[in-house]
């Protein structure tokens, strides 16, 4: 979907299909009838973006034939659907029984991680709808924290320093803007937009910047306002935002919460687990470690890195962070200018729910993402933003 700002610029709103998990071209062409096409009928529009997730087999594929993109181009361009980001953070096997840390794999100190986002960079120059100049590609915060020292951070900085050179290139044999978003997530080397302001503020040019995930901004406790002040002061652009919640529990002393927490503890991601004390954010690597031990406080709220559905907060005596989300919205579009343009609803956790809130079938996946769209694109409107047509 595309809707105006009161500044005249175009915002875009998509879903990030990483929640579809195919893996090969004739996969990720078989899932815009599968799924996209019919979240776009439910939601009345004639158009919709998706953020497409391409695994790096699906990239070389399409890299290596000059026919595949224009395939791509129009099994989009048929479904009503149109492309301006893609989500490069896993690189392979995300729809694998257990992912866990694997998703980190491989990080910014492996020549892997370069290739791929290059490639990613030079397809989406491809496949951006004729109208659309610039393009964004969201990805790993550097590495996993384990491990991850001085020389480590020194190859990282190497490699997107390479990358935006890269990207230079695009630009000049494409026209398109191709810009890269690094995206703070709990338990990386950059697990906060605080940790990436010197990271980011040390390569050249603008092309690298943030992509502000809400979950992840809320699971750290995060302020909306100051992070995203604290960004615009280090001149750090943020050039995507994932629209998600986190898993909010009020208070982890009672037995009836950690019962509930524990419908969320599953094997195949990592759900992360914060809780703030006394100005120290106290963490876990996964929510079973939270629930299992004393590594974190109980007389304060946790928060667990569990994209829960925006429209449906789990039942009580749970809930989500929405507001976290609303309070980013507002900082970053409901000023007189946008401060972001490309906005991604990123609810990949939908099979990973207890057994009794996951949908059974494709048709009521696509009930829920369309309820997402909807009440995403609600919150923009009441900011003040125009539904195109």
């Amino acid at each position: 979907m595309r809707l105006t700002h009161p500044d005249g610029s175009t915002v875009h709103l998509a879903y990030c299909t990483n929640v579809h998990p195919a893996e090969t071209l004739d996969g990720v062409v078989a899932q815009l009838a599968e799924h996209c096409e019919p979240v776009r009928r439910r939601l009345g529009t004639d158009r919709l973006g998706v953020g497409l997730w391409l695994a790096r087999d699906a990239v070389r594929a399409l890299n290596a034939d000059p026919a595949a993109p224009r395939r791509l181009r129009t099994e989009l361009d048929r479904r009503g659907l149109e492309v301006v980001t893609l989500n490069g953070f896993p690189y392979e096997g995300f729809g694998a029984e257990v992912v866990k840390y694997r998703v980190y794999r491989p990080d910014w100190t492996d020549p892997e991680r370069l290739e791929y986002t290059s490639d990613l960079a030079r397809l989406l120059a491809r496949l951006l709808p004729p109208d659309v100049t610039e393009g964004t590609v969201s990805t790993l915060p550097l590495a996993w924290r384990t491990g991850f020292d001085e020389a480590a951070a020194d190859a990282a900085h190497r490699a997107l320093s390479e990358l935006a050179r890269r990207l230079d290139h695009v630009e000049q044999e494409s026209g398109r803007s191709i810009r890269i978003a690094l995206e703070p997530e709990p338990g990386c080397a950059v697990e906060t937009t605080a940790d990436a302001l010197a990271p980011l503020a040390a390569l050249p040019g603008h092309r690298i910047g943030l992509c502000l995930d809400t979950c992840h901004l809320a699971t750290a406790f995060e302020d909306p306002a100051r992070a995203l002040a604290a960004l615009d002061r280090a001149g750090i652009p943020v050039p995507k935002v994932q629209l998600s919640a986190a898993l909010h529990a009020g208070n982890p002393q009672d037995p009836a919460v950690r019962s509930a927490l524990a419908a969320f503890d599953e094997p195949r991601f990592l759900h992360q687990t914060r809780a703030r004390a006394g100005g120290v954010l106290h963490g876990t690597d996964d929510l079973g470690q939270a629930l299992a031990g004393d590594a974190l406080p109980d007389t304060v709220p946790w928060r667990s890195h569990f994209h829960v559905p925006l429209h449906a907060p789990p039942a009580p005596p749970l809930t989500s962070t929405l507001d976290v989300l609303r309070e980013a919205l507002d900082v970053l579009v409901g000023g007189p200018t946008a401060r972001s343009t490309h906005f991604e609803v990123e609810t990949y956790t939908w099979q990973a729910l207890p057994p009794a809130a996951r949908p059974a079938t494709n048709a009521e996946l696509a009930d829920g993402i369309a309820a997402e769209l909807r009440l995403a694109r609600d919150l923009l409107t009441d900011l003040g933003l125009k539904e195109q047509q």
